[in-house]
């Protein structure tokens, strides 16, 4: 960033410093600087700091325009609400990290660079498992009255979303005990991993539930007086929302990096915890939104189906094209990751889930973020 790196100092005239206002000294007076000061290093941190808030508005106007227009593909492919979120609202929110693990594990010239796609594969489990259940469980709690709602019960197919904790279980264990050994065949594995996300698919795709309270539908933004707006407007206002929520979230990465470094952290340390939050912000901001909107079905679903693309699709890549070695951060992050998710099967399993009890899994990653501050110390 251009605040990391200061310029060479140009020689000046007598009196002059590079960025700085220099008052002349008086005779027998010491030098001296006057108040004023012009760092160009505070500017691109001040700069940086506005494209962050234009970039978060952005995620958030266009995570709008995407609910509204994949639930309406959704009712247009004829899916229920649970499949439109794990499957057509996940592949979409989680294309933008797949990409980033697939540029950094295909394209990257060295180890380290390799290793970033490694990290994301398991930062990204680790924050929708725990920051994003834990945002739904707090938005929930908060808006009950708003919504009507005598209590605040999680109103999901609980037999539906435990399923889909034990299907990620089984398949992040597995994940976890490759980056521990190291034998000539693991690369190969990559396929079983891709084929198990085909599985996961099918089986949403064939099963089915009911959501009356779910079926009645915002007017499409892009045709607002229609009542059964127009596939192409659908698919359009889809796409474009897509492409936005991306383009942003890049722009996001890039200056959560840039202010964590700025602020005087570690590469290492933005890059195993300020990183995985900024790229799983959009399936965040969805379930958000649809609590907000009263349907937790969609919210759980998108966040249960993006943490199924993110422990296959990545895995496989990075099994694909890196050693797939763990070290001791990300050792620790796939263990959270398995006690966090295991706790949130414990609740669904159940078949009867209050929001308040969805809140303590965000302390998951307030240890994985303690240990990572102290091993990097």
């Amino acid at each position: 960033m251009a605040w990391m790196a200061a310029p060479p100092q140009p020689a000046g005239a007598p009196g002059e410093t590079f960025g700085h206002d220099v008052l002349e000294p008086l005779p027998g007076e010491p030098h001296r600087r006057a108040i004023g000061f012009r760092s160009p290093g505070w500017n691109a941190l001040m700069l940086t700091t506005l494209w962050f808030l234009l970039s978060a508005g952005a995620i958030y106007a266009a995570c709008e325009y995407f609910v509204n227009g994949i639930e309406w593909l959704g009712r247009k492919c004829r899916l229920d609400a649970t499949a439109t979120g794990t499957v057509l609202a996940a592949f979409g929110t989680a294309l933008p990290e797949s990409a980033v693990t697939f540029v950094a594990v295909v394209l990257g010239h060295t180890p380290e660079q390799r290793g970033i796609g490694v990290g994301a594969a398991l930062g990204g489990p680790l924050v929708l498992g725990t920051i994003a259940y834990a945002v739904v469980g707090v938005a929930l709690w908060s808006n009950r009255h708003r919504l009507r709602r005598p209590t605040a019960e999680v109103k999901v197919d609980h037999a539906r979303l435990a399923r889909d904790q034990r299907w990620f279980l089984s398949i992040f264990v597995v994940k976890c005990a490759l980056g521990l050994v190291a034998f000539a065949l693991k690369p190969w594995l990559g396929v079983l991993f891709i084929a198990a996300y085909a599985l996961y698919v099918w089986r949403e795709l064939k099963g089915g539930d009911t959501a009356p309270e779910e079926e009645v539908l915002e007017p499409l933004k892009f045709q607002p007086r229609a009542a059964d707006p127009d596939l192409w407007r659908v698919l359009a206002q889809s796409g474009l929302a897509l492409l936005v929520i991306a383009i942003a979230s890049r722009i996001f990465v890039t200056q959560i990096e840039g202010i964590g470094l700025a602020l005087g952290l570690s590469a290492h340390l933005v890059a195993l915890m300020l990183s995985p939050v900024a790229t799983e912000l959009p399936e965040t901001v969805n379930a958000l939104i649809w609590v907000r909107q009263g349907k937790e079905r969609l919210a759980l679903a998108n966040i249960s189906g993006a943490m199924m693309i993110q422990a296959t699709i990545p895995s496989s890549l990075a099994l694909f094209f890196t050693p797939w070695r763990f070290d001791a951060p990300l050792i620790v992050a796939g263990a959270l990751t398995t006690v966090a998710v295991g706790y949130l099967w414990w609740l669904f399993q159940r078949g009867q889930v209050n929001a308040r009890w969805l809140m303590p899994v965000g302390l998951f990653y307030a240890v994985f973020a303690a240990y990572v501050a102290w091993h990097l110390a």
